[in-house]
């Protein structure tokens, strides 16, 4: 029986197919020619994946017909301390012969004597790359061979390999590990490849290696130079990596071109934030906002021949045989954009009407880099100046990590003047930002725009300090909001230098700057002192005399103004209070005195 994807294949490709169960292969070969041979032409005239599945006596147990990029691999009994019994031999119609992170995974996962990849083109076969497994700190890992030629493969005694793999696999205790292991790829500074690693960190990947090559102009094919592929090849395999990840965003062709030289799954920068915006996305605003960003990024990258497969036209007049898949896919993803767009839209509408009616409160956004300790700094503030009518809420999450915080909250505090003000956590920024998620996340940046006060709150003990005060910048110059109020909060005192901190403020004098530890809470009293000094005071200070017979406006002015002092005269209540211009307009007949603050 031929299994896979089998709709449309002539019956004579089908019985010559079956007709190679009866081959048999020697035990101690990985292959034989006559098998080799008929793989090559079955490739060949249907330009997809074949695949054969070989027991240790050297039968052919299942034949497997795939597209032009993936076969279907055939379910194996995987046993304790040994491999499977089973060998795989499948072809490749590209002419690469190198094994996929996807041939590598599977050899792993169902512990197979060997994996064999044979590179078809229209000539024949190209060469042959051999995987097998191997054992690498209790764990298994695949190990690849060089493109090797037919006779080479014939030459290796394949019961020698696998009695060397077994008398190790013996020994140990294997365990089955999942986890991601990185070779990280850029041609920058190294501070954007540690960046990349903090990143990667936060998606609980393992970085075994970093590479960087000073590259003047980006290679269109690989992103970096051929030789460099080569080398990064050579070091997957020394550290047992299964994922190369790029410090730029890169095009569909590259990360295709990459993983068919590289034999492992290939992501980029912009993937990797997209990944984490994910996982940590709390709100339906934040988890709309990522799958918006994460469409826009997909839509044009997915593959195929562009207007060639194009068949919405075709036919006679305006009638057509139908889309085909990719014009299906686009369109989907076109129609979920505009419903994501619509539904963030509405949000925004019930956001602005949450700040309508605290419009009168002083407003403090905080803003920063990524990790620069702006959701401790929050928590702190919220514990230390909760107004007393207050009900306790929910502290955001906080970590010592890129991207703790994706949801904008806004809390009420009360400052050391009486005045209650909104404080702001926001989300952080970072260098190389994808586009997409800047437009995506402007909405949740709006509050930024109708603050009062911007503490910019940054990680003073960073070695790239400075190029994170610079990227912050840019972002609110962006955003139009550089003439407003700010204060530059130098976070971590604790853990930086007194050289550090005494070289920031000297770049930064013309700006008001305050030295804190949030999490040491350190100076943070101070900190809420200074709130006081630059936060515009819009409240008016008020004398009233509100008559015994009025003394439903004496519990208005307490449940809607800061109370200085009360007392009972002749004449009736007199109330010293803050009041905002709502409550001015209600109780103005019987103010006997005002001022503004």
């Amino acid at each position: 029986m031929i299994y896979g994807n089998i709709e449309g294949i002539r019956n004579s490709i089908l019985e010559r197919l079956e007709r190679a169960y009866d081959i048999k292969i020697p035990k101690n070969s990985v292959c034989n020619e006559e098998l080799i041979e008929l793989l090559c032409d079955v490739t060949r005239y249907l330009n997809r994946e074949v695949s054969v599945a070989i027991n240790r006596k050297g039968s052919i147990v299942s034949i497997a017909i795939g597209d032009s990029t993936t076969v279907e691999m055939p379910e194996i009994d995987v046993k304790e301390k040994k491999l499977s019994g089973i060998r795989i031999i499948h072809t490749h119609p590209n002419g690469n012969s190198r094994l996929s992170a996807v041939d590598i995974s599977a050899l792993i996962k169902l512990r197979l004597d060997c994996m064999t990849a044979i590179g078809v083109d229209d000539n024949g076969y190209t060469d042959i790359t051999l995987g097998f497994c191997a054992v690498e700190n209790d764990s298994l890992i695949g190990e690849m061979t060089e493109p090797l030629s037919m006779q080479q493969v014939l030459n290796i005694n394949l019961l020698d390999e696998i009695n060397y793999i077994e008398g190790f696999m013996e020994n140990k205790e294997i365990i089955d590990d999942d986890s991601e292991r990185a070779i990280l790829v850029g041609v920058e500074s190294e501070e954007s490849i540690d960046e990349l690693a903090e990143l990667a960190k936060a998606c609980n990947v393992n970085v075994v290696h970093k590479v960087i090559q000073k590259r003047s102009t980006i290679d269109s094919t690989f992103y970096v130079g051929r030789g460099k592929v080569e080398e990064i090849d050579l070091l997957r395999q020394t550290y047992g990596a299964n994922v190369v990840i790029f410090d730029d965003e890169l095009s569909a062709s590259q990360v295709r071109n990459l993983e068919e030289n590289l034999g492992a799954k290939v992501i980029d920068r912009t993937t990797l934030i997209l990944e984490i915006f994910a996982r940590r996305a709390r709100s339906k605003e934040a988890k709309i906002q990522v799958e918006l960003a994460q469409l826009k990024y997909r839509l044009p990258r997915l593959s195929g021949l562009g207007t060639v497969l194009s068949r919405t036209g075709a036919g006679i007049g305006t009638r057509g045989p139908g889309e085909k898949k990719l014009e299906v896919d686009k369109r989907h993803i076109r129609e979920k954009i505009y419903d994501l767009v619509r539904e963030l839209k509405k949000i925004k509408q019930v956001r602005e009407t949450q700040r309508e009616k605290r419009n009168d409160l002083p407003k403090i956004s905080l803003v920063g880099y990524t990790n620069a300790g702006k959701s401790t700094l929050r928590n702190k503030l919220c514990e230390l100046a909760m107004p007393k009518e207050a009900v306790q809420k929910e502290k955001v999450f906080e970590a010592d990590m890129l991207f703790a915080t994706l949801d904008v909250t806004t809390r009420a505090i009360e400052l050391p003047d009486g005045r209650i003000s909104t404080l702001t956590d926001t989300v952080g920024f970072i260098r190389k930002l994808p586009h997409d998620l800047v437009e995506a996340f402007k909405s949740t940046l709006e509050e930024v725009t109708y603050s009062d006060l911007l503490l910019h709150v940054v990680d003073v003990s960073s070695e790239i300090v400075e190029e994170q005060i610079d990227a912050v910048n840019d972002v609110l110059n962006q955003l139009g909001v550089k003439d407003k109020p700010i204060m530059l909060v130098l976070n971590k005192i604790d853990k930086a230098t007194e050289e550090s901190i005494s070289n920031i403020e000297e770049k930064y004098k013309n700006i008001q700057t305050i030295k804190i530890s949030a999490r040491e809470e350190i100076n943070l009293d101070l900190l809420l002192s200074e709130i006081c000094k630059l936060l515009p005071y819009k409240l008016k200070k008020a004398e009233y005399i509100i008559p015994y017979n009025e003394q439903s406006l004496v519990a208005f002015l307490h449940r809607n103004a800061k109370i200085e002092s009360e007392e009972y005269k002749d004449e009736g209540t007199y109330i010293l209070a803050f009041v905002d211009d709502e409550v001015y307009n209600k109780s103005k007949e019987y103010i006997v005195n005002l001022q503004s603050s």
